[in-house]
This record gives structure tokens, C-alpha cells and sequence, in this order.
């Protein structure tokens, strides 16, 4: 289980020692994503919520794969970072037909699956608007969660201290699982992000994974 001061750590690792670039890092994380959802959940209407930084852009990765896996992907985006990063990964969903949805309240009255691609690792501190009045209302709804790597509004050690945070039905850990992860109490805990060159993976204890599977299921 991984601090989230080791998390950055290896973020940088991968990126300064190993050769990969954000996007390679976020596009494998996003697709290990999508096929943990597609191992557990039946093929319906996902609405997919974005967040500001790199969670948010395997969010729109996710949603991606989720459109190719037969899934009906809608992305509620409240805040569009001008990053040519996170515009480039939302041209993509647009140019795969996913739409942009304005009322979060009336579309996860629609949907099958909520995933939670708000905050990552790196959040700390309280939640603001726009989000806070998202985790109210994903609060008030009975539908599965999907968590990308920390459910939203925990803190990355510590887990839901503060009572805030989503209780998420499934949690995709990207990399190694992060400390908040032994209070999840879900029914689904995957494994994503199949990119931890082998020496790293044995010091992390990294399960294998299985032939050509880009996640392995913990619990």
C-alpha cells in the first residue's frame, strides 16, 4: 500500500527513469479501467465524472474503451481544463460520438454505472465547488460507484476520515494500491495500469497479471 508521497515518487520514476510519457501512463491506466468494469458490470449507460487533473484524464480514457467495449459512455465535465492534454483526450470521446451531459442529477437517474473520476492521489484539503455539490449528489443516489485509484473526497493515507467521500461499489487501484485502500469496503477491488517495469513490481509485490489481461482482480 502506497503513501502518497511514494506515489508521486514513482510517477516520476516511470516517467524520468523508465521512458514513459503522461499519456502512454494515462492511456494504459484508463483502459485497465474500462476493463475492469467490463470484467464485473453489464453493458449499459455509463455516466463517466471528470475531474480537473490526470484522474479525470483516465476518466476520458476510460470512457473511451467503455464506447469500443459497447458501452454507452456520457461525460459530465463541469471544469475543462485548457491543457492541451485533457482537450486532446475529450476531442477523441467527442470524435467516438460520447456527449458532454449538463445535469448530473437527471442523467444518473438514467445510468447503470456511475464511474468517479474526480480526484486522484495528489488531492488533499477540502472539496470545492463544483465537486462538493457532486459528491451530494452521487450521495443520494443508488447506483454502483466506479472509484479511479482513491475515491473522491478521501484522503490518499487516511481513507474517508473526514465522512465526505463516495463509498464506491468498485475500486480500480492504478499501479499499487494507495494506503486508503484497506478501508474500502466495496464488493470489487481491481488492479490497473499494467506498466510497472518487473524490478519495481517486485519491490511493490505487484500481483501478476493474468496472460493478456490489463487488470487483475484483488478482491
Amino acid at each position: 500500500y502506497l503513501s502518497q508521497k511514494v506515489a508521486q515518487s514513482i510517477d516520476v520514476d516511470l516517467m524520468a527513469k523508465h521512458g514513459y510519457t503522461i499519456e502512454q501512463l494515462m492511456e494504459l491506466a484508463g483502459l485497465s479501467v474500462a476493463a475492469s468494469i467490463a470484467s464485473e458490470y453489464p453493458k449499459g449507460r455509463v455516466v463517466i465524472c471528470i475531474g480537473p487533473g490526470n484522474n479525470g484524464g483516465d476518466g476520458l480514457v476510460a470512457a473511451r474503451h467503455l464506447n469500443h467495449f459497447g458501452y454507452q459512455p456520457r461525460l459530465y465535465y463541469p471544469v475543462q481544463p485548457t491543457k492541451d492534454l485533457y482537450k486532446r483526450l475529450l476531442l477523441q470521446c467527442q470524435a467516438h460520438g460520447i456527449a458532454l451531459v449538463g445535469d448530473l442529477a437527471e442523467e444518473v437517474k438514467k445510468c447503470d454505472v456511475i464511474v468517479d473520476a474526480i480526484f486522484g492521489f495528489s488531492f488533499k484539503g477540502t472539496v470545492r465547488a463544483p465537486y462538493d455539490e457532486i459528491l451530494s449528489i452521487l450521495h443520494g443516489i443508488d447506483k454502483p460507484i466506479v472509484s479511479i485509484d482513491v475515491p473522491s473526497g478521501w484522503d490518499v493515507e487516511l481513507g474517508n476520515a473526514q465522512e465526505v467521500g463516495l463509498c464506491p461499489d468498485m475500486l480500480v487501484s492504478l499501479t499499487a494500491p494507495k494506503m486508503c485502500a484497506k478501508h474500502f469496503t466495496g464488493r470489487f477491488h481491481y488492479l490497473g495500469g499494467r506498466f510497472v517495469p518487473p524490478d519495481l513490481a517486485r519491490d511493490l509485490d505487484i500481483p501478476q497479471y493474468p496472460d493478456s489481461s490489463q487488470c487483475v482482480r484483488l478482491l
